[in-house]
Order: C-alpha cells, then structure tokens, then sequence
C-alpha cells in the first residue's frame, strides 16, 4: 500500500478524501442513528475498496507508427533527477552499440497538486528546464547524442505527447531505486508496459 504522505500532493488527497467519508456519515447521523450506521458501513467498504486499488479499467493501448530508418534507433528517456545518472548513460551506450542513436531525453515538469490547481507551473517547469539542460551536457559530453524537452507533470502523459512526434523504437524510464522512487510507487513502469505498444526499459538510478 501507498504510503499517504509520502508528498505534497498525496496528503492534499489525503485531507480530501477524509472530508468527503466523514461528511455523508455525520450528516446521515445527524438525520437518524441508523442512517449513520448504515452510511459509515458503505463508506467504510467504499474506502477499502479504494485503497486496494479498486477496480480501474485497463487505458487503451497507445500504438506508435514507425518509419522504417535503417540502422537507427530511436529511444524516448522519460527522467527526473536520475536523468544525468551513470546507470542511464550506460543503457542508452548500450543500446546505440551498432546503430544511430536518436535520443529524446524528456523531463516532466513535477509540481504540487494545490499548485496545479491553481494553474502555479512556471516554477516546476523552470526546474524541469534547469534539470534537462544540465542533463543534456552531461549526456553531451558522455557521447550521447541527444536532444530534450520539458514533459507534463504526469509521466505516462509526458510519454504519450512525446510518442506523438518523436515514434520512438523503445521507452526507457530511468527512476530512483525502490524505496525512494514516487513513480514505482505509483505503478508508473508498469501502467507503461501496458500503455504503449513499444518496448519499455526500467533502468534504476543510483541511490
């Protein structure tokens, strides 16, 4: 189970959620004893429900149409502050053994939930931009060749509106390791496996 303060924006959620069990079960106790009851018995079971997952239907599958580029291989990198890490120079090294290498380093601008609402972006998307240009130096200067872009705060969107003009031939997703990493947390490696019809790598940056 997801740990429900682990940041800022899941304890807004938190806070929400709370609200919206305890306000229908005083209401309803409010109106009769046994309302309450019975309300605070399906929002009890409502709630389980929800923090073991739930029932969520499969997104459909996002298919990328490839151009046929001989001896090219295209690799969409979807990182955060594990973008410059030696595990992830040393995939994409691996796999531009033989090949042209385009690369297409994307850094989602991660922000607060109550900035989001409040449409508060420029700040998260100035320390994507930071992030990815002193990234790109580094991959630079390690010989790999690549080009990047800031991305939607939502890794899987981030993903999506990339694979849009850039069709890549693989996905790799460079997080931190278990434990330290919101987006293992979340599922994120996974939901893109079975999101889009192109080969998913999971490479663990360093500690």
């Amino acid at each position: 189970m997801r740990n429900p303060l682990r940041d800022e924006a899941a304890a807004f959620r938190l806070v929400l959620g709370t609200i919206a069990y305890l306000v229908p079960i005083v209401v309803a106790s409010w109106i009769a004893s046994w309302l309450g009851v019975a309300v605070f018995a399906v929002a009890t079971a409502a709630a389980v429900w929800r923090l073991r997952g739930g029932q969520r239907p499969a997104p459909p599958v996002v298919h990328v149409e490839h151009a046929a580029v001989e001896d090219t291989r295209r690799i969409l990198v979807i990182a955060n502050e594990t973008v410059a890490g030696a595990a992830l120079r040393a995939a994409l090294h691996a796999r531009a053994e033989g090949v042209c290498e385009e690369v297409l380093v994307v850094s989602p601008a991660l922000n607060s939930q109550v900035r989001t609402w409040t449409s508060d972006e420029d700040g998260a998307r100035e320390a994507a931009r930071e992030r990815l240009r002193a990234s790109l130096e580094q991959l630079a200067a390690a010989g790999v060749n690549a080009r990047g872009d800031v991305g939607d705060g939502d890794p899987l969107q981030a993903i999506e509106d990339a694979l849009r003009s850039f069709p890549a031939d693989e996905i790799v997703i460079s997080t931190h390791p278990p434990g330290r990493s919101h987006w293992l947390e979340r599922g994120v490696v996974e939901q893109a496996r079975q999101r889009f019809d192109v080969p998913v790598t999971h490479v663990v940056g360093e500690g």
